[in-house]
């Protein structure tokens, strides 16, 4: 298991990258995602609130050049279940829970992202909250290094996760042209403080230069009241 805030700062760009686990004290279901960008496309965002989730808006609309991958719903709600992806497969798998199909049945109709040559992997996460009861899954749609014509799927589910523990993936592992898709299983990671704590160090271990957005949420195992953050570089 690794230290997270090591983790994010080990890189100056992992991209788009989702934390599911457990808080140290064992009460709340964490959650975190965050968005970088190379570009003045990319950059040129912020999180808002959208009833019980968020979305992306265009800081200067004026700026906007393509909403195309950029303008999306990262955090939904369904019943017991919170979506978090870093695309707009949100709105696949929440239309998928809501016809009865699996987290993973529902990002069999996904795949990698249409922006060669870099083809982005789609990492998405599911959180099932119940009456004390809190399980977790992550996937990653990749290519297969680099092809378009095949793509590789991953899902893996967590059970009563431990306190002080969580699971990290997220895009790239680091700048490059193209940008290295994420390899590997998620990373074990340590999960501390409560959330204002967790939401500064998250937000300061992230690269100065390339960070744009940070969304944080704290569910109460228990009762499934939640609290949240976000954090916009741009103001």
């Amino acid at each position: 298991m690794r230290d997270l805030y090591e983790e994010l700062k080990s890189t100056t760009y992992p991209g788009r990258g989702i934390v599911l686990g457990r808080s140290a004290d064992g009460r709340s279901a964490v959650a975190a995602y965050f968005i970088m960008g190379r570009s003045v496309n990319s950059r040129n965002r912020v999180f808002i609130e959208d009833g019980t989730g968020i979305r992306t808006e265009a800081f200067d609309p004026f700026k906007m050049t393509d909403p195309s991958l950029i303008i999306y719903s990262p955090v939904r709600t369904y019943g017991f279940y919170t979506i978090v992806t870093n695309g707009d497969q949100t709105d696949t798998i929440y239309d998928g829970l809501s016809t009865g199909h699996t987290f993973e049945e529902s990002l069999r109709t996904r795949c990698f992202e249409p922006d060669a040559p870099n083809y982005t992997p789609r990492i998405s996460g599911l959180m099932h909250v119940l009456t004390g009861n809190y399980d977790y899954s992550l996937s990653i749609l990749k290519s297969d290094n680099g092809d378009p014509d095949r793509c590789l799927r991953f899902t893996y589910s967590y059970e009563n996760p431990a306190k002080g523990s969580g699971h990290f993936i997220h895009t790239y592992m680091g700048d490059g042209n193209p940008l290295p898709s994420y390899t590997g299983d998620p990373t074990a990671v340590t999960i501390d403080g409560d959330i204002d704590e967790f939401t500064d160090k998250v937000w300061e271990s992230l690269d100065p230069d390339n960070k744009v957005s940070l969304f944080t949420r704290y569910i109460d195992i228990t009762t499934g009241h939640y609290e949240s953050r976000i954090v916009n570089k741009n103001k």
